[in-house]
């Protein structure tokens, strides 16, 4: 059988360590390297068992094995340094006036999100982990398919969960950060065609306005064409490109309402469906990788099953509320 994570696992010997060693291997990589799939394809592809595979059986690997089944927008808003080198416990921000950290959760509970004031934040790297039992029938019989959709999803849910935890920072925002829905700046009566795109433009912009008001002395180093973020649920999609690209005259090349360069990014993850975020991503907005996700295995004899653990070790804090602010629609 041709796979996703093994190429051909008839050429896998689990008899032989080497091999069951180089298949533990491929498997690492799998998950810990899953945002860059060029990579993980080229490696795969030189994977070997027994030698070389010959060309022809090499296998595409399926679309759905090779795009991310969670989501990483953040990695955009975010500055994340790798600390998987070091020996760090954490990191620190400093000139800190407000800020919100997370906290590692319990599985089944919820990420907890703390405020923080004062000349420094220190970020700790928790960790955070997970398990997941591979039936030693489905290596026996050659169920590999079991094995790669099991790892698979095991690998995209470890990822969600870290992605979830960094939007649900932005969303413990203070209601003071909070920018109404604006008055058309075309003056336009509701009801009227693009009276809600008028609106929005108008919003979005009061939202870069706020956001330079709040900072520009903070020595952050912006601007007016400093490029900002806008973070919004996936059901307003249509809704807020409408808005970045409507036009001054209703002709092309007309230049579009909204003077800021603004970046949208979308996502599944946010918990309401009316509102999205406007700010100047990275700067003290900070996030860091202690350990990649990184898997351990033992023998389950009262299972009969190949017990995996996953673990990996990050953190994440907002330095500054100021950096950006919550925008409403209605």
């Amino acid at each position: 059988m041709k796979g996703a994570i093994i190429k051909d696992w008839n050429k896998v010997d689990f008899s032989d360590r080497k091999q069951v060693e180089k298949f533990a291997g491929a498997v690492q990589h799998f998950m810990s390297v899953p945002e860059n799939d060029k990579m993980f394809k080229a490696a795969m592809q030189a994977f070997t068992m027994k030698g070389d595979f010959p060309s022809e059986i090499l296998q595409v690997l399926e679309k759905y094995h090779i795009t991310s089944h969670y989501d990483n927008a953040y990695e955009q808003i975010f500055d994340i340094k790798d600390f998987t080198g070091s020996k760090e416990s954490g990191f620190d921000i400093l000139d800190v006036q407000s800020s919100l950290v997370f906290r590692k959760v319990k599985a089944g509970d919820e990420v907890e999100v703390y405020k923080a004031s004062g000349a420094k934040t220190s970020v700790s790297f928790d960790s955070y982990g997970g398990a997941m039992g591979l039936d030693k029938t489905w290596f026996d019989d050659s169920k590999y398919w079991n094995i790669e959709d099991t790892m698979i999803e095991f690998r995209n849910k470890f990822y969600s969960g870290k992605a979830s935890a960094f939007y649900t920072l932005i969303e413990a925002l203070a209601t003071t950060n909070d920018v109404t829905w604006q008055t058309s700046i075309d003056t336009l009566a509701a009801g009227t065609d693009g009276y809600t795109a008028s609106r929005d433009v108008a919003t979005i912009r009061a939202a870069c306005d706020a956001v330079l008001g709040r900072i520009k002395d903070k020595g952050y180093n912006v601007g007016p064409n400093t490029p900002f973020f806008l973070l919004a649920p996936n059901s307003l999609r249509n809704r807020i490109n409408a808005a970045l690209t409507r036009l001054n005259q209703g002709f092309g090349g007309s230049s579009k309402q909204l003077d800021y360069n603004v970046v949208p990014l979308y996502t599944l993850m946010l918990s309401s469906s009316s509102d999205y975020y406007v700010g100047i991503p990275k700067v003290k907005l900070k996030g860091g990788n202690r350990q990649d996700l990184t898997l351990y295995n033992a023998m389950n004899i009262l299972r009969n099953s190949e017990t995996v653990a996953g673990w990996g070790r990050y953190g994440g804090a907002i330095g500054d509320t100021e950096q950006l602010v919550r925008c409403e629609t209605s």
